[in-house]
């Protein structure tokens, strides 16, 4: 028998004292106070355990982190990504001492976009989701703000949501609002990821001033050293996700009279419906999947005030290894555990988060997810009944039976544009400010905002609309349980088949020659388009954003390169496989020309 501690030698790796009170690691707090037998099977399980909490203590071992980052290729489009627990074949580049740069970076760079209208101290907001490595990145990105000069609020685990709110919030008991906000988070990404995402009261940092703050981080980053925990003299501790919470309960509570609520500055009017004010969820029956992540408060704070019974809900409490499934609503495994539950439980509806919160999806009473298209579909039609004709901004990737239920079945106006929430939301501010009214901007990845609520990628308040309308259904008579839903969405046409391939461009082959990945993916892509006119049944859409969409043989396809990565992803719908594999043919043959670029996965589905 052998009891572990702290200071223990494990495996020949011994963890220092800081590292255990720093790990948010649940499977390390269990084997600490644990005594166990090493023999047998029970070995062999201590070793797999072992092997997590050495890689969770990874961030502070000195000699399994690189020795120089670039901090270019921790940006991320709109936000920062790296790596931030050692363990697997990637080195460590988000280290506690480069948060401590971009902390101070960020600062800098708040200080000089708000110089001219405060005189005042200037406050950070900071908020993380539940990795492992949230606690060390709080400290010193903490730490890099206060040293140069402002003040700091720590809210613990947090949603991404919650912390823009954070600077339209004005409560001076919680320290609102903020100048700006940080949520440590990496979204879905595996565990030893983790990131960055900044916010302002006037929406979250575009790419250019991501590059901005990084570049500051870099010069910062030379002379900085992690000095270790700061003192709460320089800091205080907020519980904010109580009050984001309540917000979110009141939203629903005043659906049920006339005028509106004002929410964080914003006036969000309704109908006049017959709900029962304080418990409108009362008889509905709501489970929540968190999936170990930041969104567990749902099910205790929101439905459970409103009235919903929340049996079956689960993977709630937050666990940064992820140990039942990615939380990402766009997940197979994800989105089956969810509909197991509900159909388990018997559930009128289930809901399911990402790690932070700014993606939702849902599954109806019968097991039908609600992600996707059918949740495009479904905000869509109860936008559209608030807002007659109005404009729907998506991204390039959603279906042509989504624009004909949009335009033909609801009378809106579909507008399919880039893939990237940010460019998604961009798009949708763009054209209400040259006067087309837009009032939802929704990505298929679960990405979606309302004008009604600053623009922001909220999940939870998706949710929210679908509460009211849950509600507002039942009070009407227009059917019970997740019924109401279901309806508004029943005429959407849907492909019998659909699929997607992302070919890989080796940026190291001699195909590529000097030419850059995204020069290279350009060439395919106009290969492709010159290509189309030798096909009669094929046609080009007349409008698109992005990549070359085509139309034929009953479906479409998609061929675009990635935002990010040497990559080009191939989307196919149609009626059946066979119809599918006749456009994947047509993109095969114009594509196989190009020896630098990965068509084995395509290959595979045409044989």
């Amino acid at each position: 028998m052998a009891a572990l501690s702290s200071s223990s030698s494990l495996l020949g790796t011994k963890l220092s004292d800081a590292a255990v009170h720093d790990l948010r690691c649940p499977r390390f707090a269990q084997l600490k106070f644990e005594r166990i037998s090493v023999t047998g099977r029970s070995s062999r399980r201590i070793k797999r355990s072992a092997q997590v909490i050495i890689s969770c203590a990874g961030t502070y071992n000195a000699s399994t982190v690189v020795e120089k980052i670039d901090f270019r290729k921790l940006q991320n489009g709109s936000d920062i990504r790296g790596v931030a627990v050692a363990g697997g074949e990637e080195a460590v580049n988000l280290t506690v001492d480069v948060a401590k740069a971009i902390g101070a970076a960020f600062a800098q760079w708040l200080a000089d976009k708000k110089k001219e209208s405060t005189s005042s101290a200037l406050r950070v907001s900071i908020g993380h989701d539940s990795r492992i490595s949230a606690s060390s990145l709080e400290q010193a990105i903490a730490q890099g703000i206060v040293d140069t000069g402002l003040d700091v609020v720590l809210y613990g685990l947090a949603s991404t949501p919650a912390m823009f709110n954070s600077t339209v919030t004005e409560r001076g008991d919680l320290l609102c609002p903020a100048d700006g906000a940080i949520m440590i988070t990496a979204s879905h990404l595996p565990y030893n990821r983790n990131g960055f995402k900044f916010f302002t009261n006037t929406g979250g940092l575009g790419k250019a001033d991501i590059s901005d703050i990084l570049s500051r981080a870099a010069q910062i980053h030379s002379g900085s050293s992690w000095q270790g925990d700061v003192t709460s003299k320089d800091m205080k501790r907020v519980n904010y996700m109580d009050h984001y919470a309540s917000d979110l309960v009141k939203i629903v509570q005043a659906a049920g009279g006339k005028g509106g609520l004002t929410i964080c500055g914003v006036v969000i009017f309704f109908k006049n419906i017959s709900l029962h004010a304080e418990r409108p969820l009362e008889g509905f029956h709501i489970l929540v999947d968190a999936g170990n992540g930041a969104g567990g408060f749902f099910a205790e704070k929101v439905l459970k005030p409103l009235g919903a019974d929340t049996t079956g809900s689960q993977f709630l409490e937050p666990d940064g290894m992820f140990p039942n499934h990615i939380p990402n609503p766009e997940d197979k495994k994800a989105m089956e555990a969810v509909t197991s539950a509900v159909l388990k439980h018997k559930a009128d509806l289930g809901i399911i988060f990402d790690t932070d919160v700014d993606r939702s999806a849902a599954v109806d009473s019968s097991g039908r997810e609600l992600n996707r298209n059918r949740l495009i579909a479904l905000i869509s039609a109860i936008v559209l009944a608030e807002h007659p004709g109005t404009t729907i901004v998506t991204d390039s990737i959603t279906s042509d039976g989504l624009t004909e239920f949009i335009e033909k079945k609801l009378g809106g106006k579909h507008h399919r544009f880039k893939r990237g929430y940010k460019n998604v939301i961009d798009e949708g501010i763009r054209l209400n400010s040259v006067g087309e009214e837009s009032h939802l901007a929704i990505e298929t990845s679960g990405h979606g905002a309302l004008k009604e609520n600053r623009w922001l990628d909220d999940g939870a308040y998706l949710m929210v609309k679908l509460l009211i309308k849950l509600a507002a259904g039942k009070a009407a008579g227009e059917g019970e349980g997740s019924e109401v839903l279901t309806r508004l969405i029943e005429s959407l046409e849907e492909a019998g088949f659909a699929t997607e391939f992302r070919l890989k461009i080796n940026e190291s082959h001699q195909d590529v020659g000097s030419k850059t990945f995204r020069e290279y993916g350009e060439e395919v892509l106009r290969r492709l388009e010159e290509s189309l006119s030798s096909d009669s049944n094929l046609t080009k859409a007349p409008k698109n954003y992005e990549g070359v969409r085509v139309s034929g043989h009953g479906g479409w396809f998609l061929l675009r390169l990635s935002l990010h990565d040497p990559v080009l992803p191939l989307n196919i719908e149609a009626p059946t496989k066979d119809a599918a594999q006749k456009l994947g043919s047509f993109v095969m043959e114009v594509v196989s020309g190009f020896k630098a670029l990965d068509v084995s996965s395509l290959q595979k589905f045409l044989t």
